[in-house]
């Protein structure tokens, strides 16, 4: 058994050290809002903060979390008034939305390091997450939408 803190709440899980975090999160936990995209930590669909920073977690296994905090996209908000949510939301930016906890929470924690990021910065930070519908354009608007929403309210 090992105790893991996910979005504030500690859990109790009873699970192999090997397994992928994404799978304790969505199987054992029950919080389905991070997705499986490819397995191999090439996509961003899996994306989740440890202790902040944005790691894939179908490649990270429940031992290296220790006691490190797990953030999921259940976690930004209870009612989604997260400013990377809302701007999602204001630009519409989803087509089929399987991708976009990944890219959101990639998004969060490029806010949370440069609240003013460049347009080659959010390139940078954004460009491991795939998006198969090809959102891009409105994916690097509400990045820059956040940022704004989050300077005015700073």
């Amino acid at each position: 058994m090992a105790s893991i803190t996910i979005n504030g709440t500690s859990h109790d899980v009873t699970a192999d050290p090997a397994t992928p975090l994404l799978w304790v999160i969505r199987d054992v936990v029950g919080l389905t809002g991070t997705k499986y995209g490819c397995g191999i930590a090439q996509c961003g669909a899996c994306t989740v903060h440890l202790d902040g920073a944005p790691v894939r977690s179908c490649s990270v296994p429940l031992s290296a979390v220790g006691t490190k905090h797990v953030t999921t996209i259940e976690g930004l908000s209870v009612d989604s008034t997260h400013a990377v949510q809302q701007a999602w939301v204001e630009l519409q930016v989803p087509q089929c939305g399987y991708c976009q906890s990944g890219q959101i929470m990639s998004a969060v924690a490029l806010l949370d390091r440069k609240p003013s990021p460049t347009d080659a910065e959010i390139d940078s930070a954004m460009q491991g997450n795939i998006c198969r519908c090809g959102t891009y354009q409105r994916i690097h608007a509400a990045v820059q939408r956040a940022a704004e929403m989050k300077r005015a309210i700073a």
